[in-house]
């Protein structure tokens, strides 16, 4: 745009019209077309004077629906929330309005960030690119799978238990989620207000940097955001990995994983041998807890987050409502979907009198437990070396009613939520059936910087990020 090659006007039409040629993916629930064409308008005249233009200025992006845009519908991926529109930007939003990011609208989600494949919105499952029979990942599938597809140059998800990473490594592309604190969580609509952390979906480790770079930092509005001040992590991204050190957890390499996953991370390991970096095995043995303490914990806030929709403040309210209580169980039994439902439920009852002490009291116990070890690991080596999830993109359908096997896909992601440790998803591969593989390197607190290096040494050996699906 600064060459004058094309206008940032002509760019955003061209992602426009890509988004609406391309709607059988389902990836975007809202689409701010008029908005992002003015803001565009407005970067061109900024050119046209030769104004200093910002990191961002004129690159088209998108947003889970989960996260506030001023005036703009943010439905949570449910119905409950189908016509709600938002009152203000959240943090992460401002920060890149700011910077000059052309927002061209919302992308589909799992309904309130609760799934594991993107088919739990109200609006429909979204496809992956790679194959339309298949999942694009969740909770932030639909940012996945804009990017993948190449409806927007980046996106902003979600990761509560995976929910950035997963759907990276199913749409072949790097996801990243910052240390909880290091991102404002402001203007987030809140799953699991303890572990829920925003951050860049992107096609390359460079751009995931770039981005992080932009939403990091104290928020005065986020009583949960650090006051650790945000690092430069674009600076030093190509730093020499020789003579580091990779832990590779063996707990992590279990019954469950996809033989060509394995075959990929073991690859990846070699890989890391060949640029110098120092590969040990290490042990985590309370790790094979992380998924139990999760799938208690996470509920048990969202049975209390969810519990404003109610039908009477705002989101949907049932016609068939004759009384107070039915505007209350109507509008929840309407409004909500049966994984939401599930896990309100499941929430309830591990915080009810005489479950509260033998569940949720003892998951926090072994919560704790869980980030001892990793400090301890952490002492030992740089970044810790895994898969991101046990296969490759499943088939639309093959998990949805079966809730226990679907949980199971955040296996390999959810200690980093439960622990609070800086994760990232990097393609390190493809199966037989020309499916992304995704790569996870885990980092401690705050050590984001850490694993950006060590993705993108790896990044520039390998050649996965440069392909693309056929769109």
């Amino acid at each position: 745009m600064e060459e004058k090659q094309f206008s940032c006007q002509e760019l955003t039409d061209y992602y426009l019209k890509r988004i609406d040629s391309f709607k059988e993916l389902n990836s975007f629930i809202t689409v701010t077309a008029d908005t992002a064409l003015a803001q565009a308008e407005k970067i061109d005249e900024k050119i046209s004077r030769r104004s200093k233009l910002e990191l961002l200025e004129g690159m088209p992006m998108a947003v889970k629906d989960i996260i506030m845009a001023k005036a703009v519908k943010t439905t949570a991926g449910s119905k409950i929330l189908a016509d709600y529109l938002a009152p203000y930007d959240a943090a992460v939003v401002s920060k890149l309005k700011e910077r000059g990011a052309v927002i061209l609208g919302k992308n589909n989600c799992d309904e309130f960030a609760m799934g594991s494949s993107n088919e739990t919105s109200a609006f429909g499952p979204v496809k992956n690119p790679w194959d339309k029979q298949r999942v694009s990942g969740g909770s932030s599938g639909g940012s996945a799978a804009a990017v993948a597809a190449d409806l927007c140059v980046a996106a902003l998800g979600t990761d509560t238990g995976g929910s950035i990473r997963q759907p990276a490594a199913f749409c072949g592309l790097v996801g990243l989620k910052p240390t909880y604190g290091r991102v404002s969580r402001y203007g987030l609509m809140s799953m699991t207000s303890s572990l829920d952390q925003a951050g860049p979906i992107a096609k390359c480790v460079e751009d995931a940097a770039i981005l992080l770079n932009v939403i990091a930092g104290p928020d005065e509005n986020d009583f949960t955001s650090s006051t650790y001040e945000a690092e430069d992590y674009l600076s030093d991204l190509n730093s020499d990995i020789k003579g580091r050190t990779i832990g590779v957890p063996k707990e992590y390499f279990t019954s469950g994983m996809d033989a060509e996953v394995e075959k990929s991370i073991k690859e990846a390991i070699k890989k890391f041998e060949e640029l110098g970096a120092v590969v040990k095995e290490v042990s985590l043995p309370h790790t094979v807890y992380s998924l139990a303490v999760y799938y208690i914990i996470m509920p048990a806030e969202v049975s209390s987050n969810l519990a404003r929709y109610d039908g009477v403040r705002y989101g949907f309210k049932s016609q068939l409502a004759k009384n107070l209580f039915e505007v209350y169980a109507k509008s929840r039994s309407e409004g909500l979907g049966a994984e939401v439902k599930r896990r309100i439920m499941m929430g309830a009852y591990v915080l009810s009198a005489g479950y509260q002490d033998a569940y949720y009291k003892q998951a926090k116990k072994v919560q704790k437990l869980i980030q001892q070890e990793y400090q301890k690991i952490f002492s030992q080596v740089e970044v810790l070396l895994t898969p991101t999830a046990p296969t490759a993109a499943f088939k639309i359908g093959d998990k949805f009613d079966d809730p226990l096997t679907m949980y199971l896909s955040d296996i390999y992601t959810v200690s980093a939520n439960i622990a609070g440790l800086c994760g990232l998803s990097v393609p390190g591969g493809f199966s037989k059936e020309g499916l992304p593989i995704g790569l996870q390197l885990l980092g401690a607190p705050f050590e984001e910087k850490k694993i950006l290096q060590f993705a993108y040494n790896y990044q520039e050996a390998t050649d996965w990020h440069l392909k693309h699906p056929n769109f």
